[in-house]
């Protein structure tokens, strides 16, 4: 059974950092292309970012700026999303996802950026 588990969501001030991780399983996470997208209060599911099984290839939301890194490691079947100069419009509801619209995600992992 395909299983995706986000963690390392908090509260964080504006301008600070967080680290997600979402360790996946019961599929083929090394040939799979993964996919980080979010959910603010009221608003659908935003495609944030993809990278390839490879772990070079990477694409980001216009909005990212160079503010966000996505990662993977293979070996232990964990997916990273580097999330700096966070922004209070970042706080939402965060998944990895196996697509863009998040129709296949884990359970979220919880981002809230306030002073």
């Amino acid at each position: 059974q395909e299983q995706l588990v986000e963690s390392g969501g908090g509260l964080v001030q504006p301008g600070g950092s967080l680290r997600l991780s979402c360790v996946a399983s019961g599929f083929s996470f090394s040939t799979s292309w993964m996919y980080w997208v979010r959910q603010a209060p009221g608003k659908g599911l935003e495609w944030i970012s993809t990278i390839y099984p490879n772990g070079v290839t990477t694409y980001y939301g216009d909005f990212v700026k160079g503010r966000f890194n996505i990662s993977r490691d293979n070996a232990k079947n964990i997916l990273y999303l580097q999330m700096n100069s966070l922004k209070p419009e970042d706080t939402a509801l965060y998944y990895c996802a196996r697509d863009p619209y998040g129709t296949t995600r884990g359970q979220g992992t919880q981002v809230t950026v306030s002073s």
